[in-house]
């Protein structure tokens, strides 16, 4: 079972908890016990988990991001992996196919999500006994 300060060890980015709310981590970390079956998991479920909630932490650190600097009105609003962008004269593109996987969803939206629904298809490989 992970808690707040071995997260914050294993994934050091998340140590300012200014960004990063205890609040927060907590929330993240219970719907994750949620919404993870632990014996599926086996020896990944702690890795699991610190994926899960690094994943939703990213997300909540952008909105309120946001937020704070005065966007409200395009809270909550989805937004997805930037492929380009133009200022004045100047476009930029890439090609994010390669690092996205195909069905992941939102998973895609930050990089612990892809890790994290690798781990799904590993983890869900198999059959499982009733």
């Amino acid at each position: 079972m992970i808690n707040e300060s071995d997260f914050r060890q294993a994934f050091p980015v998340f140590a300012d908890k200014d960004v990063y709310p205890t609040a927060q981590f907590n929330f993240w970390l219970n719907f994750s016990k949620k919404m993870m079956n632990e014996s599926r998991w086996a020896d990944l479920y702690d890795e699991g988990q610190m994926l899960f909630v690094a994943h939703y932490l990213v997300l909540y650190a952008r909105e309120a991001e946001a937020t704070s600097n005065g966007d409200s009105a395009n809270a909550g609003q989805v937004q997805g992996v930037e492929t380009s962008k133009s200022v004045d004269k100047v476009s930029v593109s890439f090609d994010v196919s390669k690092i996205t996987l195909d069905d992941a969803g939102h998973w895609n939206m930050t990089t612990y999500g892809i890790q994290f629904y690798q781990l799904i298809r590993m983890v869900g490989m198999g059959g499982v006994q009733l």
